[in-house]
């Protein structure tokens, strides 16, 4: 008797959409409070912006803006907001802001999943 071997495939889960909107990490949170709290503009926020120039094409620009613009993107979490243009989204779509804090360096640091390719320092990137 000649028994075939039947396979089951498991049911396939669907690709997980993309994340939308600017995350922002509890370290970037907790390092923009204290800096509001300082400048004592607790209403203003970040404004991230992505602008051309770089080795690679583009780079990340960061400010503190006092309101945000009529067609910005505003994306809040407790109490601390961050601003980016129309613009500007369209590169940063699922990224999340941290911040980082090592015994050589701290700041800001954009994790961007859209980033096909970097320069060397790590200042400019292209997608």
């Amino acid at each position: 008797m000649n028994e075939q071997a039947q396979t089951t495939q498991a049911p396939q889960t669907p690709p997980k959409p993309a994340p939308k909107g600017i995350g922002l990490a509890d370290s970037a949170v907790a390092r923009l409070k204290q800096l509001l709290e300082e400048r004592r503009t607790p209403d203003a926020g970040l404004r991230i912006a992505v602008k051309g120039g770089g080795c690679s094409g583009l780079q990340y620009s960061m400010e503190w803006s006092e309101k945000s613009r009529e067609r910005d993107k505003v994306f809040e979490r407790d109490g601390v907001r961050v601003f980016v243009d129309p613009k500007s989204y369209l590169y940063l779509i699922g990224t999340e802001l941290v911040f980082e804090q090592t015994l050589m360096a701290s700041g800001f640091k954009l994790n961007n999943p859209n980033i096909k390719a970097a320069c060397g320092c790590g200042e400019s990137f292209s997608v």
